[in-house]
């Protein structure tokens, strides 16, 4: 009858103990909200960028630079000069009005020879300067252009070119103005995203804080959306999936807990009825038989007190907090090992100071684990205590075989047992731990198992600065 209780808890009602969440395991969702929204806007900064270098590529190639356009418009007086003042004149009059120019013009005007002319114009340009063009360099405030291509002017002349420099060039507002065009544009596009994505961010936000409330144990969390709201359809369907869920767990939860209460009355009537049994056997075969099945009887008993205890973690949200001092529960706990180790060291550290949790919720975890060690220990089992850094560390250690690496955290699941080293020879349901893992997250703590130094497993409790008081540490 205890195995099959056993496996029918085991297969029904507690699978979901081992998706108990800590409340500080998604401290980090808002973060991660603010990170996705901050790399959107970084990608959309990235866009606009590389979109404005696609805009000026696009049209340098169809239009040609939009800068020479700039300082063509600003030296247009010194271009209307040469072309419609100092080239209309007649062939032997066009230097005479080119050294009239130069009087009058702050812009220096000078015949150099093309050789001089080709080597300080960009290779891309020269094709129009041989045709005749005129050719300006921003860069320099400067312009070329061949004096003509046949030597019409003066002896000589197509051996010439003309070079204006110290033009009236300012390309730094040119800059500025395009640079204020795009800034336009990029908050024209910024704004809208923003105010789009400010809703979509407040709504992932609520939704990561559900998910928090609803992690830490709080199954009542929903997210409060109104429809207009972006994320309102993904509340919703949220709110329904934490609905049901809920509805299961309470479900399983109070299936589980009537089912233990009422295992209480046939249990007892089976012992009653194994107590008249035993006082009418007078076979000692028989009378071996019925204290076997007093023994399962016990065994049955102590698997419903244990499922009653999970049930009542389960439930619980706050543990009944009350000031304690450590170091006295912790002697309790040792001295209530029975029969008592081969040997049992207790180190405990100076000035644990107290805790502010239920006194008899951190004794039974604290007991649970020594007596877990006490089973596997093949001659010590260790208990010690200690605050470091603002924590207090409770440590319990035993020379057994160990725990491998990859079973450590299937040990806290209820009745999970390793194959080779834990077996029911043992004794136990496999729930121990499982109930001291609860304990301590109810006081916003941790429990956790690693290699101990005596060989076999160390197990670890460790509270929070929240639950303990004074500020000596040891």
């Amino acid at each position: 009858m205890s195995g099959f209780c056993l496996k029918f808890v085991k297969h029904g009602f507690f699978d979901h103990c081992s998706y108990t969440i800590s409340p500080h395991e998604h401290d980090d969702l808002p973060g991660s909200v603010n990170r996705l929204f901050f790399r959107f806007f970084i990608l959309v900064m990235l866009s606009i960028t590389a979109a404005t270098f696609v805009v000026y590529f696009v049209f340098t190639r169809l239009f040609g630079d939009p800068f020479e356009d700039i300082a063509r418009r600003q030296a247009s007086a010194q271009i209307f000069l040469l072309e419609q003042y100092v080239d209309q004149a007649p062939a032997d009059e066009w230097l005479g009005r080119l050294n009239k120019v130069r009087e009058v013009s702050t812009t220096q005007f000078d015949l150099i020879p093309l050789d001089q002319a080709r080597q300080a114009l960009p290779f891309g340009s020269r094709a129009a300067f041989e045709r005749g063009e005129l050719v300006l360099d921003p860069s320099h405030k400067t312009f070329f252009r061949r004096v003509d291509l046949a030597g019409e002017r003066y002896i000589g002349s197509n051996e010439e070119a003309v070079r204006a420099s110290r033009l009236p060039v300012v390309l730094g507002q040119a800059l500025l103005m395009e640079l204020v065009r795009y800034v336009v544009v990029a908050l024209a596009l910024l704004v809208p995203i923003a105010l789009w994505s400010r809703s979509h961010w407040q709504g992932l936000q609520m939704l990561a804080r559900v998910a928090d409330e609803f992690g830490a144990g709080k199954l009542s969390a929903r997210a409060q959306m109104k429809p207009s709201d972006a994320a309102w359809p993904l509340a919703q369907r949220i709110n329904a999936m934490a609905g049901r869920i809920q509805g299961l767990l309470e479900s399983q939860k109070n299936l589980l807990h009537s089912v233990s209460h009422e295992l209480r009355t046939p249990i007892a009537r089976l012992e009653f009825g194994l107590e008249l049994l035993a006082d009418k056997a007078g076979d000692p075969a028989l009378s071996k038989r019925v204290a076997a099945m007093h023994g399962d009887l016990a065994e049955l008993n102590e698997l419903v007190n244990e499922l009653l205890s999970m049930s009542k973690l389960d439930n619980a949200t706050e543990p009944q907090r009350a000031l304690f001092e450590v170091e006295p529960v912790l002697r309790e706990c040792a001295e209530s090992l029975h029969p008592p180790p081969a040997e049992l060291q207790v180190e405990l550290g100076a000035k644990l100071g107290s805790v502010d949790g239920d006194r008899r919720l951190l004794a039974r975890a604290v007991g649970n684990l020594l007596r877990n060690a006490q089973k596997y220990a093949a001659h010590t089992v260790a208990l010690s205590a200690r605050r470091d850094g603002g924590l207090l560390r409770i440590l319990v250690d035993d020379d057994g075989p160990g725990i491998p690496e990859e079973e450590r955290e299937r040990v806290f699941e209820p009745f999970y047992r390793l194959d080779r080293s834990r077996d029911r020879a043992t004794g136990g349901f496999g729930l121990g731990l499982s109930i001291a893992r609860k304990a301590a997250r109810l006081h916003g703590g941790t429990l956790r198992v690693e290699r101990s130094p005596l060989g076999g497993a160390r197990f670890i409790i460790t509270l929070p600065d929240g639950v303990l008081t004074g500020q000596d540490l040891g």
